[in-house]
């Protein structure tokens, strides 16, 4: 059976790579919801989502940018355009969204669809052997699940 250039199995990282294009596009229009609410979120409580905004986004910045580094390093393409981010993701664009609580509630239900997808893709990886993912999935799973917990809190 063909390998890849880090000795997996080229198909079984064909299929992980999809999953993984499938998170990409979905990192994309929810770090773009998070930029969308940096620069609109108003009220009482301006400063810190702004804030808390700007934290969210560089982190998913990050991720957006090790996922598809990884897809690389699996021998497939990263998807790389607006269209195919749309056509792929689950998470829709946040439009005319005003209110600072419906923006928390937005971002708290942004990370709970990439946390699941995050857990299938570990599920995924670790039943191939692909450790590398398997970490890169495990240290998102664990950050989000926090922010989950915090802008829950937040909502109460």
């Amino acid at each position: 059976m063909a390998t890849n250039e880090i000795g997996l199995k080229v198909k079984d990282s064909k299929v992980l790579s999809a999953k993984l294009n499938k998170l990409l596009a979905n990192y994309e229009i929810y770090y773009q919801n998070l930029r969308n609410f940096h620069w609109n979120v108003s009220g009482p409580n301006f400063f810190e989502l702004h804030a808390k905004f700007e934290e969210l986004y560089n982190a998913a910045n990050e991720a957006i940018d090790e996922t598809a580094e990884r897809i690389l390093t699996l021998g497939e393409r990263p998807l790389s355009s607006f269209a195919e981010y749309i056509e792929e993701a689950a998470i829709k664009e946040a439009k005319n969204v005003a209110d600072p609580k419906s923006m928390v509630e937005n971002v708290r239900d942004n990370l709970n669809t990439l946390l699941s997808l995050e857990r299938e893709t570990l599920e995924i990886a670790s039943s191939q052997g692909d450790e590398g993912t398997v970490t890169l999935m495990s240290d998102y799973i664990t950050s989000k699940e926090k922010v989950v917990w915090m802008l829950s809190a937040y909502l109460k």
